[in-house]
C-alpha cells in the first residue's frame, strides 16, 4: 500500500500535450530508419522527460509525479458550445502516429500516465491540484499554459520548462492584471481565439483587467454594465452578457474530474531497466539509450546498425526507411486473404499498435457515386499486406440476373462494423493513394475515414510539374517496381469484367499489392516532404482539401433534365442553320465536321493563304488556323468556328450532362482532380463543369440548367481580378496596387496610362484593348495571340505590348527574374511555397517560348489557386451550423446551395473567409475583393 498523500509531499503534474507539441515543432523531423515511422516528437518528449527527472533530484524533488494527456477531441465543453476549438488545425499527419508512443514512453519511464475521455488534461490537472492542496501537499504544474494560471496560489505554482522559470501569483498578476482568483473573469471577457472562446467582442485582456479591478468581479460588472460611461463598451457588455457567461463556463477548469487514479498511486518510482531501455532501443534512439544506460549502470542494448543514428538529426537524402522499402521484395505469397473475423482483428490490432495503416478499396467501377464496394486492402509494414474480399461473385447467376456469391469472404456488414472503429479512430493514420476516392466509397458504406495521408498529394507537393502522380508511375519511379496491370486482371474491350467477377486468389495479389506500394511510398515521401521543404504546402493546401472536396462531390448539383433536352434541340437547329450558311459560302455541300474536307475547301478550292499540310497529307484546320483566317476577314472560317462551338456545347454539355444525372440523387456529381494541373488549379472531370463559356449566350443558357433545390437558392462568390491583384503584388507595381486599394476600374486605368486618354468618357473599345493586354500579359501572350484576340494587325499588337512594358517596367523585371530563377533552380514558387517544376525551361527551339511563359505565369496562377484552396479548407468550419452547402469550384468562383432565409448570412461569412484567405501566411499589398450573386439557377447567381 502506498503512503497516504499529505503534508510534506510534493506533486509534479506534467502537461504531456504541451511537451508533445513543443517537441514536435521545436525539432527537425526524424523517422525510424527500420520502417520510416515518424519519431521526432517521441524523441523530444523522451529527452524532456529525462531532463525533468534528472533536474529534480535535489531537496525540492517531487514525491509524486504524473504526466497528464488529452484524450480525444470531444469534451463536455463541446456539448456546451459546439464551436469550442472548432478553428483548430488538424493534427499534422507526422505527429498522429506518435501520440500513442508518448504514452508508451511515459510508462517506460515508470511515471503515471493519466488521461480521461470527455475531459481535457487541464481539468485533470486542476482536480489533482485541488485535492493535493486540500490534503496539505505542494503542487508544481510543469506547463506555461495560461489556462492553468487560475490554479496558482495556496501551495500551487507553475514551472515553464522551456524558459526554466517559475510562475507564481506575481507572474500571473503581471500577465493578466489581476490575481489568479480573477483570471477566469478576465478570460471570460477577453475570450480565446486559439480555443474559439467568444468572449466580449472588442474587449482584450487590458480592458478586461480595468473593468474587473473597478467592479470587483464579473457578475457585478454585468449587473452594473449600464453604468459604464463608454457607449460601445457598455452596449457590448449588455448585448453579449449571455455569451460572456458561456465563455466563463468554457474557461473554468473542472476541479472534480471523476474516477481518477488516487494521488497515492502517483508516487515517484525509478524506471525499470528492461522496460525503459527496451523502449528506447525499439525507437532506435541510440544517443539517449546510451546516456540512460550509462546512468543506470546497465548494458547498452543492441540497436540494429540499419536503424538508430543521432535522434533529432534531419533525415538523410536516401533514408534507411527508403532503402528498406525498396530492398524488401514484392512477393504476393506474403499477401493474406482475410476471410474471417479473427484474421481481420489481427490486422486491426497491428494498425492500432503502429498508429497507421495503408488502406485501399476495390470496387465495381470508377464512379464513386455508383460503384459498389468489392473489397478492402490493408498494409502495416512493407512486404506484408492483406485483402479482405467482401463482394466477389462466381460470375454465374440465375435467370433474373442475380449472381452467386463466391466462397471464402467475410460478411460485408460484419467486416465494415469491425473496420469502422479503426478507420474512424483519430489516433490511427489512414494512408491512401488518391484517398478522396476511398473516402467517398467508404462514406457511402457508413464509415467517415479520418485522419488521412495521401501519397498522390505528397508526390504532387514534392514533384509538381515533373511527372504524373498515379500509383503505377510513382511505384516504377521511386520503388523500381511495376505493379500488376489492371488490364491483366479485368481484361479489355468487350471481354472486360468488373472487379467483383475477378477470382479471389487473383484479386488478393493485385489488391494487396496496391496497399503495400502505398505504404512504401508514404514512408519514402514522408521524409521527402521535409527534405524538399514542402511539408507546409502538403499540410495546409493539399491534405485538408481532400475531405472538403469529397463532401462537395457527394453533394452534387441539381440539374433540370428538360431544360437540357430543349437546349440540345435548339443547338441542333442552330447547327443546321450554320451548316447551310457554311455550304453557301463554300459553294457546295461537305461534312463541316471533317477537318480534311474543310482544309480542301479553304486552301484548294478557295485558295486562302496559310494552308499547311501535316504528315497525313491533310491541311491543318485547328482553331488557331481558323482564328487567323477569320481575323483576316474571311466569313467561312468564322462560321465554322461558331459551328464547332455549338457542336462542342451540345455534345459536351446538353447531351452528355443528361447521362451524368444520378438516378437516385437527381444531381450531377463532378469529380475534382487535385493533382492534375501543375499550378495547383483544380480540374473538374466526369463531367467537366469548369469550361462552360461565361460570356456567351449559349453558356449562360447551359448554366440555367443548374438549379437550386426547392426552398433554396444558388449563391456564387467570385474573386474579382485575383490574378491581376497578385501580379501587382509580386511585381510591386505601385500604380496598380494603389488603383486596387482605391477600387478603381483597373482596365480603364491601364488604358489611360498606356494610351494617354482621360478616364472620363473612355471609349469602350480602348478599355477592351487594355483589358485584353492586362490578362494577356499574365499568360505571356505573344503579339500573334493578342492580334487574334483583338482582331488587329500583329504590328499594332506588338506596339501595345511594348508600350505596356514601358509603362509598367516592374512587370518585365518580374518576368526576367522569374525566368532566371527557374533556370537556376528548376522550379518556380507561389507565395505560399508551392513548387512548380520547370523541366523544359532550358529547352531550345519552339518549346523554349512556351516553357518561359509557363514559368512566368505559374507563380501568379498558382498563388491564386492556393488562395482559393485556403478559403475552401476554412469555409466548412466558418459556416458552422449555417445550412449552406458548397457545391462547385470554378477556378476563382465558389457556388453554394443555401436555404432562402440564410442567404445574406452565408454571403457575409464566406466573403470574409475568401477575402482573408491569404492571411496570416502572407498579406497581399492589395485587397482581395469578392463579388457575390444569388438566384434560382447558376446563370442568375453568376
Amino acid at each position: 500500500m502506498n503512503e497516504t498523500f499529505g503534508k510534506g509531499h510534493h506533486l509534479h503534474l506534467i502537461d504531456g500535450s504541451a511537451f508533445i507539441f513543443r517537441a514536435f515543432h521545436a525539432l527537425p523531423p526524424l523517422s525510424r530508419k527500420s520502417d520510416g515511422l515518424p519519431i521526432g516528437a517521441v524523441s523530444g518528449f523522451c529527452n524532456m522527460l529525462f531532463k525533468m527527472v534528472e533536474d529534480n533530484r535535489g531537496p525540492d524533488a517531487p514525491t509524486h509525479v504524473a504526466v497528464i494527456f488529452d484524450k480525444g477531441s470531444h469534451t463536455f465543453r463541446n456539448d456546451m458550445y459546439d464551436q469550442y476549438k472548432a478553428n483548430r488545425d488538424e493534427m499534422p499527419e507526422d505527429l498522429r502516429p506518435q501520440i500513442p508512443l508518448t504514452r508508451e514512453a511515459t510508462r517506460a519511464f515508470n511515471i503515471a500516465c493519466i488521461e480521461k475521455e470527455g475531459f481535457e488534461a487541464d481539468d485533470i490537472i486542476a482536480t489533482y491540484a485541488r485535492e493535493a492542496r486540500e490534503r496539505g501537499g505542494r503542487v508544481t504544474i510543469i506547463s506555461s499554459d495560461k489556462d492553468l494560471m487560475q490554479l496558482v496560489g495556496g501551495g500551487v505554482e507553475m514551472f515553464d520548462a522551456m524558459k526554466n522559470s517559475r510562475i507564481g501569483v506575481e507572474e500571473v498578476e503581471a500577465k493578466f492584471g489581476v490575481g489568479p482568483d480573477r483570471v477566469i473573469d478576465i478570460q471570460a471577457l477577453a475570450g480565446d481565439s486559439v480555443d474559439n472562446v467568444p468572449g466580449a467582442p472588442g474587449i482584450g485582456i487590458k480592458t478586461a483587467a480595468l473593468l474587473i479591478n473597478e467592479y470587483g468581479d464579473l457578475d457585478t460588472l454585468l449587473a452594473r454594465a449600464d453604468e459604464i460611461k463608454q457607449p460601445k463598451r457598455r452596449q457590448t457588455l449588455i448585448d453579449h452578457a449571455d455569451q460572456i457567461r458561456l465563455s466563463r463556463d468554457l474557461v473554468t477548469l473542472d476541479c472534480h474530474t471523476p474516477d481518477l487514479e488516487p494521488l497515492e498511486d502517483l508516487d515517484l518510482r525509478e524506471p525499470e531497466e528492461d522496460a525503459l531501455l527496451g523502449f528506447l532501443a525499439k525507437m532506435e534512439f541510440r544517443t539517449l539509450t546510451k546516456r540512460i544506460a550509462e546512468k543506470m549502470g546497465a548494458e547498452m542494448p543492441e540497436i540494429s546498425e540499419e536503424g538508430g543514428g543521432s535522434e533529432g538529426a534531419s533525415s538523410p537524402s536516401r533514408s534507411g526507411a527508403a532503402v528498406a522499402a525498396q530492398d524488401i521484395p514484392f512477393d504476393a505469397a506474403n499477401y493474406e486473404c482475410v476471410s474471417d473475423a479473427a484474421a481481420l482483428q489481427a490486422w486491426l490490432d497491428q494498425a492500432r499498435e503502429r498508429g497507421y495503416v495503408a488502406v485501399d478499396t476495390e470496387t465495381t467501377g470508377l464512379d464513386e457515386m455508383r460503384a459498389d464496394l468489392v473489397g478492402v486492402c490493408l498494409a502495416v509494414e512493407p512486404g506484408k499486406a492483406a485483402y479482405v474480399p467482401l463482394g466477389h461473385s462466381t460470375g454465374t447467376g440465375d435467370l433474373l440476373g442475380a449472381t452467386e456469391r463466391a466462397e471464402g469472404q467475410m460478411d460485408m456488414d460484419e467486416a465494415l462494423a469491425m473496420l469502422k472503429p479503426v478507420l474512424e479512430d483519430p489516433a490511427i493514420l489512414k494512408i491512401g493513394q488518391n484517398m478522396k476516392y476511398d473516402l467517398k466509397i467508404l462514406s457511402r458504406n457508413g464509415i467517415a475515414v479520418a485522419p488521412i495521408a495521401d501519397t498522390m498529394l505528397m508526390s504532387y507537393a514534392c514533384h509538381g510539374g515533373l511527372h504524373n502522380h498515379g500509383m503505377d508511375t510513382l511505384s516504377e519511379r521511386y520503388l523500381s517496381h511495376t505493379p500488376i496491370p489492371i488490364k491483366s486482371i479485368l481484361g479489355s474491350g468487350k471481354s472486360q469484367i468488373t472487379f467483383d467477377k475477378v477470382p479471389i486468389a487473383d484479386a488478393v495479389a493485385y489488391a494487396a499489392e496496391d496497399a503495400d506500394v502505398t505504404l512504401r511510398l508514404w514512408q519514402l515521401f514522408s521524409m521527402k516532404l521535409h527534405k524538399s521543404r514542402v511539408t507546409t504546402v502538403y499540410e495546409t493546401l493539399e491534405r485538408p482539401l481532400v475531405p472538403v472536396l469529397a463532401r462537395m462531390e457527394m453533394t452534387g448539383i441539381k440539374v433540370d433534365r428538360d431544360h437540357l433536352s430543349r437546349m440540345s434541340n435548339a443547338f441542333a437547329q442552330k447547327m443546321a442553320g450554320l451548316e447551310a450558311e457554311i455550304h453557301e459560302l463554300a459553294g457546295r455541300s461537305f461534312n463541316v465536321g471533317s477537318p480534311k474536307q474543310l482544309g480542301e475547301i479553304l486552301f484548294d478550292e478557295m485558295s486562302l493563304d496559310g494552308g499547311k499540310k501535316g504528315k497525313t497529307g491533310a491541311y491543318a484546320t485547328g482553331a488557331d488556323v481558323l482564328e487567323t483566317l477569320a481575323a483576316q476577314g474571311h466569313d467561312l472560317p468564322a462560321r465554322v468556328l461558331d459551328w464547332r462551338q455549338i457542336s462542342k456545347l451540345k455534345s459536351t454539355y446538353t447531351d452528355a450532362l443528361q447521362d451524368h444525372i444520378h438516378p437516385e440523387t437527381g444531381r450531377v456529381h463532378t469529380s475534382y482532380s487535385i493533382a492534375g494541373a501543375n499550378t495547383g488549379r483544380l480540374a473538374s472531370t466526369d463531367p467537366n463543369l469548369q469550361n462552360i463559356p461565361v460570356r456567351t449566350e449559349e453558356g449562360r443558357r447551359i448554366r440555367e440548367a443548374f438549379i437550386a433545390a426547392e426552398g433554396h437558392v444558388l449563391v456564387s462568390l467570385d474573386y474579382s481580378q485575383i490574378e491581376l491583384r497578385i501580379l501587382a503584388h509580386i511585381a510591386e507595381i505601385k500604380e496598380l496596387q494603389q488603383a486596387f486599394k482605391e477600387g478603381q476600374d483597373i482596365h480603364a486605368l491601364t488604358a489611360a496610362e498606356m494610351f494617354d486618354v482621360p478616364l472620363e468618357g473612355m471609349d469602350p473599345m480602348i478599355r477592351r484593348q487594355a483589358k485584353a493586354i492586362n490578362f494577356g500579359v499574365i499568360y505571356g501572350i505573344s503579339a500573334f495571340g493578342l492580334a487574334n484576340n483583338l482582331r488587329i494587325p500583329r504590328a499594332d499588337a506588338q506596339g501595345f505590348i511594348d508600350r505596356y512594358f514601358e509603362r509598367f517596367p516592374g512587370i518585365r523585371e518580374y518576368m526576367d527574374k522569374t525566368v532566371v530563377f527557374a533556370k537556376e533552380h528548376g522550379h518556380v514558387e507561389t507565395l505560399f511555397g508551392r513548387r512548380i517544376h520547370t523541366p523544359e525551361i532550358n529547352a531550345k527551339g519552339p518549346h523554349a517560348g512556351f516553357a518561359k511563359r509557363a514559368a512566368i505565369n505559374a507563380p501568379i496562377q498558382g498563388t491564386a489557386a492556393d488562395v482559393i484552396r485556403r478559403a475552401m479548407i476554412r469555409i466548412p468550419d466558418a459556416l458552422g451550423n449555417l445550412p449552406a452547402r458548397m457545391l462547385l469550384q470554378v477556378h476563382d468562383e465558389l457556388l453554394f446551395e443555401v436555404p432562402e432565409d440564410h442567404v445574406e448570412e452565408t454571403i457575409e461569412t464566406v466573403r470574409t473567409v475568401m477575402q482573408t484567405a491569404d492571411q496570416p501566411a502572407i498579406e497581399l499589398a492589395v485587397p482581395l475583393t469578392v463579388d457575390a450573386g444569388k438566384g434560382s439557377n447558376w446563370a442568375e447567381a453568376h
